[in-house]
């Protein structure tokens, strides 16, 4: 029996549950609202349940288990004293409709958070209105928008994406409006200047850039990019997917930028979220500051105050961000110093570079250079295996696979993010694995094309689940 269905351990008439008798008077409900069916709930024990329930957490994989190397994620340990601090009753109890006066400590916190994080970047001002890291590329597209239509330059309707910049950038671009112009790369994956000069007009709002760049390179001709953007009138900005191996060593406004988003998830340690919760604060230049989305918060007189700005883009959320995912990142940023910052991105550009060099032998390298954080392979040098079935075959080794056929500009992209959390010990292990792969993909092809065999599930027919989804679990066949 799969004890993953619990509607295979329904008995009639069994509860796991006792609810108080009510003492509110019986009011039927109108006919037109009842149900004409049964919802058909499975009706268990409550140790049913918690063993149902325990069994499925653990057939989940995380950080938290073992090595997660997903290329342009950032999957690191985040400490535990970040989540005590957040779960401690003071800030959880708080609301957000609450008056200023009582809960001067968070708007505190958020005023620390905004020092922290102008001093690590270099920017002025950064709001913390956005509750994920594309929301804050949207908020930052629409401050853009605003500080062209308030110079009535209206006409600047198109933004420049490299193909080497982070996924989501075209789709924020499009959901603000923006015109996306596409830019290649050239043969060291760095933005081709050529193509970027042929498309500078009047009509280019601004450049969306990743720096490093998605292939994990960082993009040498950065400030000849910025001087070319500023002198055509328009703006910088700069995705923050990749601030990790930057940080503490170059500040994105020393390159130029003008707007950024904060990943705080891939940076700054706090939980992936799967949909929630997140957090994409937003970072301006100086003069950008009042187009931020409201509320905002000044300090008048000792205390902190709500405030809504007349000149701002106006609210994005309901409140003033997920203040918890914010106390997360304040706690990682106390507990390593201005003196430990630096830290971060030596170890994760250290770690990054150590996997490249011991993996070329193997996997193919299509551009040499020194990478940042990640680095980027194309797939077997063998090439008796695809990529897939590479990927496939290290979850029968116990690794989750790396990020597969992205970034697009190579056929069998294969991409390796490590983080500065991994030690070397933990690093050798998976190379040996990835080494390992590659000689059974050359002695037994057969045996990755069928890959994995020791996981809970075999492998998926993805096109028929995709076509012919079960949507429900009692229409998942039983064995």
């Amino acid at each position: 029996m799969n004890d993953a269905l619990i509607f295979e351990r329904s008995i009639k008439g069994r509860v796991g549950y006792s609810i108080p008798r009510s003492t509110v008077p019986h009011a039927p409900i109108p006919t037109k609202f009842c149900r004409e069916t049964s919802i058909d709930f499975p009706e268990v024990s409550e140790l049913d349940v918690v063993r149902h329930y325990t069994k499925l957490s653990q057939k989940n994989y995380g950080v938290d288990q073992g090595f997660y190397p997903l290329g342009s994620c950032t999957m690191k340990y985040n400490p535990k004293i970040n989540e005590e601090v957040a779960k401690m009753a003071a800030f959880t109890q708080i609301h957000p409709l609450q008056n200023p006066e009582s809960v001067q400590g968070a708007l505190h916190i958020y005023d620390e958070m905004d020092k922290a994080l102008s001093t690590l970047t270099g920017l002025a001002h950064f709001s913390f209105n956005g509750i994920a890291g594309a929301h804050g590329e949207l908020i930052g597209l629409m401050v853009m928008k605003e500080y062209h239509l308030k110079r009535n330059d209206a006409k600047r309707n198109k933004v420049i994406v490299p193909v080497s910049a982070h996924g989501t950038n075209p789709a924020s671009c499009t959901l603000c409006g923006f015109e996306v112009v596409q830019v290649a790369t050239n043969e060291h994956g760095c933005v081709d200047m050529e193509a970027l000069k042929s498309v500078l007009n009047d009509e280019i709002a601004g450049i969306m850039l990743t720096n490093p760049n998605t292939l994990g390179l960082f993009e040498r001709d950065i400030c000849e990019i910025s001087r070319l953007m500023h002198e055509n009138g328009s703006l910088m900005y700069y995705d923050g997917a990749n601030l990790n191996a930057l940080l503490g060593h170059v500040r994105p406004s020393d390159m130029g930028f003008d707007i950024m988003h904060i990943n705080l998830h891939k940076t700054f340690s706090t939980p992936h979220g799967g949909g929630g919760p997140g957090s994409g604060p937003v970072g301006v230049r100086a003069d950008l500051a009042d187009y931020l989305p409201n509320p905002q918060i000044k300090k008048v007189g000792g205390a902190y105050q709500w405030f809504d700005n007349p000149k701002s883009i106006g609210r994005v959320s309901g409140f003033y961000g997920n203040f918890l995912v914010i106390l997360r990142a304040y706690a990682y940023i106390l507990s390593l110093g201005k003196e430990n910052m630096r830290q971060v991105s030596l170890l994760s550009v250290l770690n990054a570079n150590y996997v490249k060099e011991s993996l070329k032998p193997w996997y193919k390298l299509p551009i040499q250079d020194l990478c940042m954080h990640e680095v980027v392979f194309d797939g077997l040098i063998s090439e008796k295996a695809t990529t897939l079935e590479v990927a496939k075959r290290l979850l029968d080794y116990g690794y989750h696979p790396p990020t597969i056929y992205f970034p697009l500009l190579f056929h069998q992209s294969l991409m390796i993010e490590p983080t500065e959390t991994e030690s070397k010990e933990t690093l050798d292990q998976f190379i040996e694995v990835m080494k390992v792969i590659a000689m059974e993909a050359e002695s037994d092809p057969e045996l990755l094309k069928n890959a994995p065999h020791h996981t809970i599930v075999r492998r998926l027919d993805e096109v028929t689940a995709a076509r012919n989804p079960i949507l429900t679990i009692k229409d998942i066949p039983h064995e």
